[in-house]
């Protein structure tokens, strides 16, 4: 039997290869004053702009590109996650996500059945009892309204979420539909994350969303487990099916835990942890923050860049271009890190949200036949909002590491203001550096110009910028609902792209099992020294060290001595 086939043993790659030691002699400088160029490398789509004229690319180099997307079979790839197929061989399951957000009537195939409909049900019953919590028909068990819900989950169940909760937050429709309520999300294990999500919080009014496909994550379950606590502490163990319900497959642990399983919510194994958000992971505890028509339309939002994506010609497709240029920085330019730039406040949590889906799905060193790779794939994500960002690390992408860079602008702001007197209005003072920071990057500044400055020759080094720096600019009309969700389903795709041309498997993740399963060690480690006195044994020297320091007798006795009460009602 044949070995398999890397695409870096293609003749597509290695004309790439050679391809890029010609573009490396021209400066981006150069490139831009090529009109006819930059008009090419434009693309409009629903109101939105791409501009990747400042990518170190020639119209060749696209072309070099659509090549090897044509070798690596691209097109069929993407039908093949569309229609179903298995493309996720490690785990032998579909990839599916876009079946989450398809309008009623579509037919998307897993396993000869159309998914749609239990998709539809899901969001039904969703919508059905978000409405009954808001209108105070669902109340707790004293008969006080739920307006405050936490939102337990980790990784996936957590970093979508909050994202889009994050980009609602100030968007005028969503303020009106949240009034009067709270959406808090507990994630991490560390009681810290727990002590911050309740404080203030009355159990009598807090309803609990426990997020876990299997009901068995380890964190997840314990932060579950002290919410529960804190609820039967208040109101009695009988008031957790009224303050607890459930996203889950597990109907039977679900009820075990003591939630009605008639309040478990479904989602799917086609439904990779990262790419969740569109699902019940995300949908209810957004629906019961921002009412279901609100979330709704991020739904429409995302499937239409689903349907563009499936359909567009390469050419004008948004995610299989970003995707493309990726690789051609990656992997040919060696550039190891993008940076997400987005100059709103509002997309704050975009940067976490992306770390997880890119770094999670591309961080992988064999190709999706269990090959090792003989060329670098995904990159280190990274970002702050602009102008923060500024202030921060762009020191660093200016004068430092070249790093590849996403701006994302909007055209309206979600909470315009215009102060008297002033020049401009302050979205248009954040936008002004949108405009700037790319150009700045590309262009730098040379020592003749310097020169011409007067500048001291002793600071000419210090003051001098390289530029040729590569970055994409996307323009989006404005920030609501429906354009989050573009946002979102544009970078789940170029992801996907991303890994389909390097021939990787980007929807598995055994890269997070190792340490979860040597914590499993020390946990057991710690319970029987806490519990009986036993000596650490069975890890190396350094563990060893540190473990007995960690669970030296006076300082056990300091923590039981100031062990938070956070829990007992007041």
């Amino acid at each position: 039997m044949a070995s398999p086939t890397l695409i870096s043993d293609t003749d597509a790659w290695k004309d790439l290869k050679g391809h890029v030691e010609e573009t490396k002699k021209t400066h981006l400088r150069d490139l831009m004053g090529d009109v006819d160029r930059c008009k090419s490398m434009t693309v409009e789509f629903d109101g939105m702009l791409l501009d990747y004229s400042r990518q170190r690319a020639t119209l060749e180099t696209i072309d070099k590109l659509f090549k090897l997307a044509q070798v690596a079979h691209l097109k069929e790839k993407i039908n093949h996650m569309y229609t179903g197929e298995r493309i996720n061989s490690t785990e032998n399951r579909p990839v599916l996500h876009v079946a989450l957000r398809a309008s009623r009537d579509a037919v998307i195939q897993s396993d000869g059945k159309n998914v749609v409909p239990e998709v539809w049900k899901v969001l039904d019953k969703i919508q059905e009892f978000s409405e009954r919590v808001r209108s105070g028909s669902w109340v707790g068990a004293t008969g006080k309204a739920l307006k405050d819900v936490i939102a337990v989950g980790i990784g996936g169940s957590f970093l979508g979420p909050l994202f889009v909760h994050t980009a609602l937050q100030t968007e005028p429709e969503a303020i009106e539909s949240a009034r009067g309520r709270q959406l808090h999300f507990l994630a991490n294990v560390d009681p810290i994350d727990v002590a911050r999500n309740i404080t203030g919080l009355n159990p009598e009014t807090t309803l609990v969303v426990v997020v876990s496909k299997t009901f068995t994550t380890a964190e997840t379950m314990l932060n579950a487990r002290t919410l529960r606590e804190w609820i039967s502490a208040a109101l009695g163990p009988s008031a957790v099916a009224k303050h607890m319900v459930a996203v889950s497959t597990n109907l039977t642990l679900v009820e075990k835990f003591g939630i009605d399983p008639n309040n478990a919510f479904a989602f799917w194994d086609w439904v990779g942890g990262r790419y969740s958000v569109c699902s019940a992971v995300g949908v209810l505890p957004l629906s019961l923050q921002y009412g279901f028509s609100v979330v709704e339309k991020f739904l429409k939002g995302a499937s239409s860049i689903d349907q563009h994506f499936y359909s567009a010609p390469f050419e004008k497709n948004i995610p299989v271009l970003l995707g493309l240029l990726s690789v051609w920085n990656v992997s040919f330019f060696g550039y190891p890190a993008r940076a997400i730039l987005p100059y709103s406040q509002a997309l704050e949590k975009l940067a976490p949200h992306i770390q997880q889906v890119s770094m999670e799905s591309n961080g992988k060193g064999v190709s999706i036949d269990g090959v090792p790779l003989p060329f670098e794939a995904g990159e280190i994500d990274f970002g702050e909002p602009g102008t923060n960002g500024q202030h921060s690390f762009y020191q660093l992408i200016h004068q430092g590491r070249v790093i590849p860079c996403d701006f994302i602008g909007v055209v309206r702001s979600q909470q315009p203001v215009y102060l008297k007197g002033e020049p401009v209005s302050n979205h248009d003072e954040l936008m002004s550096n949108f405009f700037a920071q790319p150009d700045a990057l590309a262009y730098g500044k040379t020592e003749e110009q310097l020169h011409k400055e007067n500048v001291p020759p002793h600071l000419i080094p210090h003051k001098t910028f390289s530029g040729n720096r590569p970055s994409f600019s996307l323009l989006l009309p404005s920030l609501n609902a429906y354009n989050i969700g573009q946002l979102l389903a544009i970078y789940e795709h170029r992801i996907a792209v991303e890994g389909f041309i390097w021939g990787i498997n980007s929807f598995d993740q055994w890269g997070v099992e190792l340490g979860k399963s040597l914590a499993t060690q020390v946990r057991k480690q710690i319970n029987a020294s806490r519990s009986k006195g036993e000596p650490v044994e069975g890890f190396n020297f350094s563990t060893t060290t540190l473990l007995s320091r960690y669970l030296e007798p006076e300082v056990l006795k300091e923590t039981v001595a100031s062990s938070s009460s956070m829990l007992t009602p007041t």
